[in-house]
């Protein structure tokens, strides 16, 4: 039988979904299984899409433009526009999902061999996507000590070589929910204009910022219009995982150029996602204003519970909908697996991503795990109570 691709050997295993075999054998138990592992909201599609959806009126369903519908691209114009985002439709290019736009910014920008540095914990998927591309992505260690605030910016300048290309970054972070400052994005500006790179910036959960001064995006930064690739999607805001729409955005002419060659390869994006999505943008702020007071409530209801079981601390997170915390184990790897496959309580488990899977630095957040608080705070408190009696249990093994 002929080898695999050493490609697919490197690729990572998502440390997500990793342990679904384990959640699959303890529901088949009949064991409740509180998910805190995966960034699927549970609360409802907006109205308004679920109607488009229910009244899609068309005899054949059709390719769509590679760049994505032109309806659409017009009114994400508008959308960008409220958050001071200042873009043409040209600018635009729907993607199938953030991660395909994450995918061909690398394929389009990067040289195999070429470096990215990414501040981490990070987006696991990110390193299947340099893989994917060939590209190499050199990491640098930020602390839950001090809340994962962007490493000082001669931490970047030590891995800068001719090879580096670009820094790719999260904002609000996906796994930490650290939401990075205008001092911090002016840094990053900096060290992009400096050794003239690109900047990747993914900034998915953008409605998600719990602070009183605006989000900072990548494309407020003045002097590095061309330099920028902004990576969007509808999955977190609109709660559409599923319809699979994103978007890659750059003024840079070129990099959009590159970008289509991929986009007609694939041939379009979903048809169907895309009259969802569109319809989506005509969500009344009254949606968007619960959602929002909603994450705030879990937010603050989980950490308070998380800081309160002996050993375990989680910083406060000011964006997106995950937290990094630290447990009193060895081995977080090892603890998620157990509370699946050997631990239950009141016929009750609970599923977390060990945070391992997030770094790349070896033996770095050994002791960490990300939860994700899309559950409901009578689910989340149940799911802490499950947690402490869990810990309790295999400190005492």
């Amino acid at each position: 039988m002929p080898n695999i691709s050493q490609r697919g050997v490197n690729m990572p295993a998502s440390p997500i979904r990793k342990l679904v075999p384990l959640a699959n054998k303890a529901k088949a138990k009949g064991i409740k299984v509180y998910h805190l592992n995966i960034g699927q909201p549970d609360l409802p599609t907006p109205q308004v899409a679920m109607e488009s959806l229910k009244h899609v009126n068309r005899k054949v369903l059709e390719y769509s433009p590679s760049e994505g519908i032109l309806s659409f691209r017009k009114k994400l114009v508008q959308y960008y526009a409220k958050f001071n985002i200042h873009v043409n439709v040209e600018d635009i290019i729907i993607t199938t999902g953030g991660s395909e736009a994450v995918l061909f910014s690398f394929m389009a920008c990067l040289d195999p061999g070429d470096e990215i540095i990414v501040p981490e914990p990070a987006y696991a998927n990110y390193m299947a996507f340099a893989i994917s591309s060939g590209a190499v992505i050199k990491t640098i260690p930020s602390h839950i000590e001090d809340g994962f605030a962007l490493p000082s910016m001669d931490k970047f300048e030590a891995l800068i070589t001719p090879k580096t290309k670009a820094i790719l970054i999260c904002n609000p972070n996906n796994p930490t929910g650290y939401l990075y400052t205008q001092e911090e994005m002016h840094q990053i500006r900096d060290i992009v204009k400096k050794y003239d790179l690109f900047l990747f910036s993914d900034e998915v959960y953008r409605e998600f910022c719990y602070t009183d001064t605006p989000n900072i995006s990548s494309f407020h930064l003045k002097g590095i219009e061309n330099n920028v690739v902004l990576v969007d999607s509808v999955s977190k805001r609109y709660s559409e995982c599923g319809i699979r729409i994103g978007a890659l955005i750059t003024k840079n002419v070129q990099i959009r150029e590159n970008v289509m060659k991929w986009c007609q390869a694939r041939l379009s994006p979903p048809l169907i996602g895309q009259i969802i999505a569109e319809a989506s943008l005509d969500t009344p702020e009254s949606y968007m204003n619960e959602v929002y007071n909603e994450y705030i409530q879990r937010r603050d209801f989980l950490i308070e519970g998380l800081n309160r079981i002996p050993g375990c601390y989680s910083p406060l997170p000011m964006g997106a909908f995950y937290t990094v915390a630290k447990l009193p184990v060895d081995n977080a790897d090892k603890f998620c697996a157990w509370c699946l496959s050997e631990f239950e309580y009141e016929g009750q488990t609970v599923m977390m991503a060990p945070a391992s899977g997030f770094y790349t630095t070896p033996d770095i957040g050994q002791d960490q795990v990300r939860i994700a608080y899309v559950l409901n705070r009578e689910d989340l408190a149940k799911a802490l109570t499950v947690l402490e009696k869990a810990l309790e249990r295999y400190n005492q093994s």
